[in-house]
């Protein structure tokens, strides 16, 4: 009979916890892309549990151009300590609209290959965009069909409007690593947008923080952001500084004169002709109607006091949210009072933003549960799902819900027609 040697037990013993674990430590994992606002770049993303270079090749028909980046330690807050490298690689050059190969991570190990196509240098294309919030890593049920049309090329990005995995946080972070190697499968083919939520709140969100690369990575770690595709001009921004005893007062103030800021910058004329479209992606809604007390079912909503007016009076000419699990429709509103375009036409020319929340890709935390419907309420729906936006032109923009408990089928869908845009559109 062969002895076993201490040492081969040793290696087997290893090899068994790095598996359950899921990680071979130099191999690059949870890989993922952002967009930088400019359509030439697009950042990689990924994770590996030992120090190696940063790399990417990456080409238009085999992965033959190499670019190099860097890497941050991250520790999670946990007793463990666990410990991580997330390493990032800004690829320029890239030809607009153009498809590419590539793969990340270095001679210790690299990743399997992926694609992408870069962003079109035009505000007169249609963009298509999935959005959706509250997404954890058991019950995601939207993942499969997303990854479906994700690898098809049937989204030029996707926006996640807040609540990861649940939480990035638990067991030690470790929920964190599975969850981003779930999304993994859609987010390394579009770039993978983000809001931040109140799931993310543990040690003053820096699973978040460190695991994204927003446009503003470098100056305030993703919390609040803006970005143009296409005809539009999103605002990403943080709902839980209104919320959390770890943001400070000056956080707040922070966000608000930031706010401020873009939003001017966006109504320049020329912004604004090129990107008509505002549209606002935040976690928690301004306005709900579910039976849970959230801040959105108050009338001394925070979210509300803080940015209904700034937003209305800059001509913002939608609001997305998640934070409710499910989905809601709401007709034009501004200070509880609807604004709809017409009898007939409520979404063409309307007076008032319209607010959508498409929180209910899936979560353990299951369905939300509706109360009886506001006055602003135009369609609500407890299925899992997730939305399709397409901007068609600078005037039409269509959405539709995706039921995933149907199967695919389309439950609600709108078009949304503006022959104005801006604060005078409200006159």
């Amino acid at each position: 009979m062969m002895e076993i040697s201490g040492f081969q037990v040793l290696v087997v013993w290893v090899c068994l916890v790095a598996r359950i674990n899921g990680q071979v430590k130099p191999q690059p994992e949870q890989v993922h892309l952002s967009a930088t606002g400019n359509v030439t770049e697009m950042i990689v993303t990924w994770s590996t549990f030992e120090d190696t270079p940063s790399m990417v090749q990456f080409g238009t028909t085999k992965p033959d151009q190499n670019a190099t980046g860097s890497s941050t330690k991250f520790v999670d807050g946990g007793v463990l300590k666990r410990a991580q490298l997330i390493h990032r690689v800004k690829l320029t050059g890239l030809t607009p609209g153009t498809k590419y190969v590539y793969r990340c991570g270095s001679d210790e190990g690299w990743s399997p290959l992926f694609f992408f196509s870069a962003l079109q240098n035009r505000t007169d294309w249609t963009p298509r965009l999935a959005l959706y919030g509250d997404m954890g890593n058991v019950n995601a049920q939207s993942l499969g069909r997303l990854q479906v049309a994700a690898q098809g090329g049937e989204y030029d990005a996707i926006l996640h409007v807040g609540d990861f995995a649940y939480n990035f946080d638990n067991d030690n972070g470790m929920v964190g690593d599975e969850f981003m190697r779930q999304i993994e499968s859609v987010a390394a083919y579009v770039p993978y947008m983000t809001a931040v939520g109140n799931h993310e709140n543990a040690y003053n969100f820096s699973h978040y923080k460190n695991r994204f690369t927003m446009p503003s990575y470098d100056s305030n770690q993703n919390l609040w952001y803006s970005w143009n595709i296409g005809p539009v001009h999103f605002v990403i921004f943080s709902t839980e500084v209104y919320f959390f005893k770890e943001d400070s007062k000056q956080t707040k103030v922070n966000q608000l004169k930031w706010l401020e800021e873009d939003l001017k910058e966006a109504n320049d004329p020329k912004n604004r002709t090129e990107h008509p479209w505002i549209i606002t992606l935040g976690h928690r809604p301004m306005y709900c109607s579910d039976l849970d007390g959230d801040d959105c079912t108050r009338r001394g909503s925070l979210v509300r006091a803080a940015l209904e007016d700034l937003f209305y009076k800059n001509g913002v000419d939608m609001e997305i949210w998640a934070h409710e699990h499910n989905y809601e429709r709401l007709w034009p509103v501004y200070q509880e009072k609807v604004y709809n375009g017409s009898k007939d036409a409520p979404y063409t020319n309307p007076k008032a933003p319209v607010h959508i929340i498409t929180g209910s890709a899936g979560c353990q935390e299951r369905h939300g549960i509706f109360f009886l419907p506001r006055p602003w309420d135009a369609f609500r729906a407890n299925d899992y799902g997730f939305t399709l936006m397409q901007v068609i032109n600078k005037t039409h923009l269509a959405w539709q819900q995706i039921s995933d408990d149907k199967h695919g089928e389309v439950i609600d869908k709108v078009m949304l027609i503006k022959d104005k845009h801006g604060p005078e559109a409200w006159l």
